[in-house]
């Protein structure tokens, strides 16, 4: 009989479960709240990190990658100034809230709160054995905000969900109701530091009721050290329109994962995403989408630049289950790949069981045209900057899709940061 034995503990596993007994019988929650934490903890020790043999982990064998853990070491997260002007900023520094600003038509409680009442076990749960972003971030979770948008409610200002570390090991959580026909536009702003390693998770559940319109943005500014796991779910109910959009600049090693579920008739879902990738970072975007009713539409396109030596991967799932007659669903991956030793690896895929849709998936991988290039050049510009315009009208594209023009200004002014940096 062959028996095959499980691997020993990598340093980085062993971090986490001795991390875990230090820490949990200060992590905030009743009891309830620390058994589920308990049976999360017992699930990944069980299992430990993901390997390239999981199927939603094969292009980043978390395992490999995750070898070493920051040793803890924290400084002072610096203050950031909003990214829009005039937006209403609750802040989470180093896995802790601040107090929070009161919003019209907002009720606003720090997710601190949810943990000590018990209110928040229900949630801290995984997907399955594979979901180890919600399985850690729910062990070792302490703090974020929950938001509940009432019925009918316009928020006028755009709320930032800053989270500020500075090395360390930081774990928050963001659910979010946003009522029948209400409209809020919400930042997910993770910053870190360049010259301080840190871990950490981030997740993120939303669900819109019947005719809610929201649009949630996740920037990820993460140190050149720093190591994240960030996962988004949601539920759109009917005629319910959720705008995502996601840029990822910064960052050593980064997963972003969304599990959406459209299942509300005629209900729309809107992905944007830029990956702007240099050194030798590792950057992984991953969508499974559900087509769960009929009538609705989505659209994802994601545009990756990549530098140096960096990797990146996209796989994006849409499912489209038989009831979900009358779909119309596209999705599509381009990439400029800067560099000989750059690498970029897309999935795109359908599982289509209705008979009745409009489906297409597509992926490109290319280097800067050269007629376009030389067009430029042969009127004065520098090659530098040519090549500077291009690649910014490869990705300033999908950012003229926000109907904000001060949020498109700021996210414009990320990516021309990025490139100045990066050129």
């Amino acid at each position: 009989m062959n028996m095959q034995s499980k691997p020993p503990r990598t340093p980085a596993e062993q971090a986490i479960v001795d991390a875990f007994t230090n820490v949990v019988s200060d992590l905030p929650g009743d009891a309830a709240v620390t058994s589920a934490r308990d049976r999360l903890l017992a699930g990944f020790s069980a299992q430990g990190l993901p390997t390239r043999r999981i199927e939603a982990w094969h292009y980043t064998d978390l395992r490999a990658l995750l070898r070493v853990l920051p040793d803890g070491a924290f400084g002072v997260p610096q203050p950031v100034s909003p990214l829009v002007e005039g937006a209403v900023v609750l802040s989470v520094v180093q896995g802790a809230s601040d107090m929070p600003v009161a919003i019209a038509g907002v009720e606003i409680e720090p997710f601190l709160d949810h943990l000590a009442s018990g209110a928040a076990s229900s949630g801290l749960v995984a997907r399955g054995t594979d979901d180890v972003i919600g399985a850690l971030n729910g062990a070792f979770v302490t703090d974020g905000f929950s938001l509940d948008v009432a019925d009918g409610v316009t928020v006028e200002p755009i709320i930032e969900l800053q989270v500020r570390q500075a090395g360390g090991r930081a774990h928050t959580r963001f659910p979010a109701r946003f009522g029948r026909k209400a409209k809020a536009t919400v930042i997910e702003r993770q910053v870190g530091r360049d010259d301080l390693a840190g871990f950490s998770t981030s997740v993120s559940a939303l669900e819109l009721e019947d005719g809610a319109e929201v649009t949630w943005i996740i920037v990820q500014q993460k140190g050149a050290k720093d190591q994240h796991l960030g996962q988004l779910t949601a539920k759109l109910g009917a005629g319910s329109t959720l705008s995502l959009f996601i840029i990822n600049t910064g960052g050593k090693l980064v997963r972003e994962e969304l599990h959406v579920s459209v299942s509300g008739e005629g209900a729309h879902f809107n992905l944007r995403g830029i990956n702007l990738l240099g050194g030798d970072s590792h950057t992984d975007l991953t969508l499974k989408l559900n087509h769960d009713a009929p009538g609705a539409t989505s659209s994802e396109i994601v545009r990756n630049v990549v530098l140096d030596r960096a990797r990146g991967v996209f796989q994006g799932q849409i499912q489209v289950a038989q009831i979900a007659q009358k779909t119309d669903a596209r999705m599509a991956c381009n990439t400029l790949l800067l560099s000989d030793e750059a690498e970029w690896l897309a999935k795109p895929e359908l599982e289509i069981f209705a008979d009745d849709v409009v489906c297409a998936h597509g992926a490109t991988v290319i280097d800067i045209d050269k007629t376009h290039l030389f067009y430029l050049m042969a009127r004065g510009i520098t090659e530098k900057s040519a090549r500077g315009l291009l690649v910014n009208g490869f990705v300033g594209e999908l950012i003229g899709d926000l109907a904000d023009e001060a949020l498109a200004s700021a996210l414009e002014g990320l990516v021309e940061t990025w490139l100045n940096a990066h050129a």
